[in-house]
């Protein structure tokens, strides 16, 4: 069987063990004779994975009372919209850290009058503005916690004056967070938490309703929560899938052990490149990702860019070309990729350096 050191930014690398028992269950769910993907989502089987799944999620993040975990469809995409149509009522504030940030505010304007109080686009997004001012008449500020294409990242929960919502598509289960300085936090579920299909919503019940516009149903969010995610048939894979790599992080001892591992995991390979002649990191060191390292050739081997993305196929390595807007190389380093890959890819760029220089 091949071996892959698999750095793509999503879907992402997923446990080999919580992939080798969803293969059990798509043959034969909990017993039923049925697969996961062919049981009925109203079954007493289905419904325990469901809960399940909630449990983990609140026990994993210390979620507090008063919080709903929703399982959706539509991606974080979708959110950008539910988000506004949901908690806009007069102005709405973002910070605007990358492409999806800017995108979720795009979203907000469709919606009413929505601000941008910082940006970073100024330097192509290689650092997280501070020093800005969040308008206290603003219904919510909006952050974007890990920025995919660019390599940063906020590890601060917020003290925010107004009602804070966070897209943490990219780096939640990556760290402890602390649940109840937000009102809401989302995101799509194939970077930490499982494949695509299913987006996590976590939610402070009575944060809801307070908008006087008419929501369609599907895009209410109380909807969902007074049908516990289940007012149509929801995406029981990708839900399925999610509920044991929740287990696989438990079973390594909860986000506090994952938290190290990934430190560990990315200071090795920034260490690397700060360290190789040919390779530079691209965002600002104080507001590097550990999700997402991203890095260029430096001056002088700018020529090298394709020699080293072969060089780096031919050993294995799959998914470290940079994203087609930025260029250079990104190396997704999920819950889920192993310290021995980070290792290879390590080994990778030693090697050329030797053969190069």
């Amino acid at each position: 069987m091949k071996i892959a050191h698999n750095f793509n930014a999503g879907p992402c690398v997923l446990p080999k063990e919580a992939i080798n028992e969803a293969i059990e269950g798509l043959k034969d769910f909990a017993g039923t004779g049925m697969s996961v993907i062919e049981v009925s989502h109203r079954s007493k089987e289905w419904d325990a994975v469901m809960q399940e799944t909630e449990a983990l999620w609140k026990e994993l993040l210390n979620i507090p009372d008063g919080y709903k975990v929703l399982f959706l469809g539509g991606g974080a995409s979708l959110q950008f919209l539910m988000v506004a149509m949901n908690f806009l009522e007069k102005k709405a504030a973002y910070l605007e850290t990358g492409v999806w940030a800017k995108k979720a505010l795009k979203e907000a304007k469709g919606i009413g009058e929505a601000v941008c109080v910082a940006s970073s686009a100024d330097t192509t997004y290689n650092y997280i503005p501070k020093g800005y001012v969040i308008p206290d008449d603003a219904d919510y500020f909006h952050i974007t916690t890990n920025n995919t294409i660019y390599g940063t990242e906020i590890r601060e929960d917020y003290n925010c004056p107004i009602p804070l919502i966070a897209d943490m598509s990219s780096d939640i289960m990556s760290r402890p967070v602390d649940v109840s300085k937000y009102t809401l936090i989302y995101g799509g579920a194939q970077k930490n938490v499982g494949p695509a299909g299913v987006t996590f919503v976590i939610v402070k019940e009575s944060a809801l309703g307070k908008v006087s516009r008419y929501l369609p149903t599907m895009l209410n969010y109380q909807t969902h929560v007074d049908n516990s995610s289940m007012f149509n048939t929801p995406p029981v894979f990708s839900i399925y899938m999610m509920n044991l790599t929740l287990k696989w992080i438990k079973k390594l001892g909860g986000l506090s052990v994952i938290e190290k591992m990934n430190a560990q995991k990315a200071g090795l390979l920034y260490d690397e490149i700060d360290r190789n002649s040919l390779f530079v990191g691209t965002a600002k060191k104080e507001d590097r990702s550990r999700m997402n390292v991203c890095f260029v050739m430096a001056e002088g081997y700018k020529d090298k860019e394709e020699a080293f993305m072969a060089f780096a196929k031919e050993r294995g390595m799959v998914g470290v070309k940079g994203h087609r807007s930025v260029g250079g190389f990104r190396a997704s380093l999920y819950n889920a990729c192993p310290k021995e890959s980070v290792e290879a890819l390590v080994a990778c760029m030693q090697e050329f350096e030797r053969l190069n220089k």
